[in-house]
């Protein structure tokens, strides 16, 4: 409380809040108008449906869900980020701009983003809207008419992608992340709304159970995302002119949970993509087919334990190729190299990026199993606790605390800062 009257006294902070709460109220205005000739009952069914365009209306703050002028969401900047991310890999240009160029090599990179972002939007526009057209969500449309909704998507998505830049730029937090969690936690009141329209006095030990183990699994994302392995570094003296420098002891941070939420969103991405090619292809008139498509929704099915076991294993796997591309040891210990830097009892150089590999590998380990676990709970809990309408993914809650803790660590920051300042 101490720290809210802070943020509320202080100007600067008081005014950086409420432009980020101007800015999600822009969004969700905007999120609430829908392109024409839209049959929602049909399209509210098609959602309840389909659990991979579940997940995209979660990147979307439940625009998608209601086809407004932002359906698409932040999903094709993420898209684009991801995909850039994963070509530094392959490319070695791309990895100097991305490691070694500083700030100015960020903003290149984010710049390539915005720019890849375009297209994707475009693609992803036509491609929804014509899937939702075989759905029977949308009716026919001519040519101008579909070309102008894709350009309308496509510019809602772009002024989405500015606001979650603007607020990163003259707010606090993550833009991007911000208007996820916005979404999110829009629809928590549905949910509990739905779950008070069907309440029975014979559920309330399940309602009790549901938010025992929900509070148990924030405590843990937050013990988590807070947790890292502190590697000593240890900087030798070194004179530069008149002055000498180093000579100090610090530590290098390793998290347990270095890869975020983005091992979910490919692994449930890939578990989910047959079962929706095979929701399409189940109605077709080719006998064979349909059965093979039958037979493949029912075996990677979102309350199937083959869906549990294959959803947790590619989690699982998907955290330690992510990790590999957010840290690289070898970089990590060619940086410490050139500042002086070396690790007590391991040689500077490629014995040091070995060293860190280890550590690496085995603080990942701990993050992967909690990763998979927290994204395979929600199922486990709705097919013991029969609790549908109020259980919320594990993505979701893992992105809710994930984003206050970084909106705290930065207001935090910030207050530090000005105390500083004021001595």
């Amino acid at each position: 409380m101490n720290k809210l009257k802070l943020v509320w006294k202080v100007k600067e902070l008081r005014e950086k809040v409420l432009f980020v709460f101007a800015m999600l109220a822009v969004f969700r205005l905007a999120a609430a108008v829908p392109i024409p000739g839209v049959d929602h009952a049909q399209l509210q069914a098609f959602f309840e449906s389909n659990q991979f365009f579940g997940l995209l209306n979660l990147f979307t703050g439940g625009s998608l869900e209601s086809l407004s002028v932002m359906m698409l969401g932040v999903g094709p900047y993420i898209t684009a980020t991801i995909i850039l991310q994963l070509l530094t890999m392959i490319f070695p240009k791309l990895k100097q701009i991305y490691y070694e160029e500083g700030e100015v090599g960020r903003q290149k990179f984010n710049q390539l983003g915005r720019m890849i972002t375009v297209p994707l939007a475009a693609l992803n526009g036509f491609g929804f809207i014509r899937l939702l057209q075989s759905q029977g969500v949308i009716g026919s449309l001519d040519v101008l008419t579909m070309v102008t909704n894709i350009v309308v998507v496509t510019a809602g998505s772009i002024f989405l992608m500015w606001i979650g830049e603007l607020i990163s730029e003259r707010g606090i937090g993550n833009g991007v992340s911000l208007i996820i969690f916005a979404g999110i936690v829009s629809a928590v009141p549905q949910a509990v709304t739905r779950t008070l329209q069907t309440y029975d006095a014979s559920q309330i030990p399940q309602l009790l159970s549901f938010v025992l183990i929900s509070l148990i699994v924030i405590a843990a994302i937050v013990l988590i995302d807070e947790a890292q392995r502190k590697v000593p570094v240890v900087y030798a003296k070194r004179v530069r002119g008149n002055k000498m420098y180093g000579g100090v002891q610090t530590h290098l941070p390793v998290r347990v949970n270095s890869a975020g939420v983005i091992p979910i969103i490919f692994a449930l991405s890939i578990v989910l993509f047959p079962g929706m090619i095979a929701s399409f292809l189940q109605f077709t008139d080719v006998g064979w087919i349909s059965s093979l498509a039958e037979r493949m929704q029912g075996f990677i099915s979102g309350t199937s334990w083959t869906y549990v076991v294959v959803y947790f294993t590619l989690v699982f796997g998907f955290t330690y190729f992510y990790t590999a591309i957010v840290f690289d040891p070898q970089e990590v210990a060619k940086n410490i190299q050139r500042s002086g830097g070396f690790i007590p009892g391991i040689r500077p150089g490629d014995p040091t990026g070995q060293y860190l590999g280890k550590v690496i590998s085995r603080t990942t380990l701990i993050g992967a199993t909690f990763l998979g676990l927290v994204a395979v709970l929600p199922t486990i809990m709705q097919q013991s606790l029969n609790l549908s309408a109020l259980t919320i993914g594990g993505t979701s809650v893992l992105i809710v605390v994930s984003v206050v803790l970084e909106t705290v660590r930065q207001i935090d920051a910030q207050l530090t800062m000005r105390e500083y300042e004021n001595v």
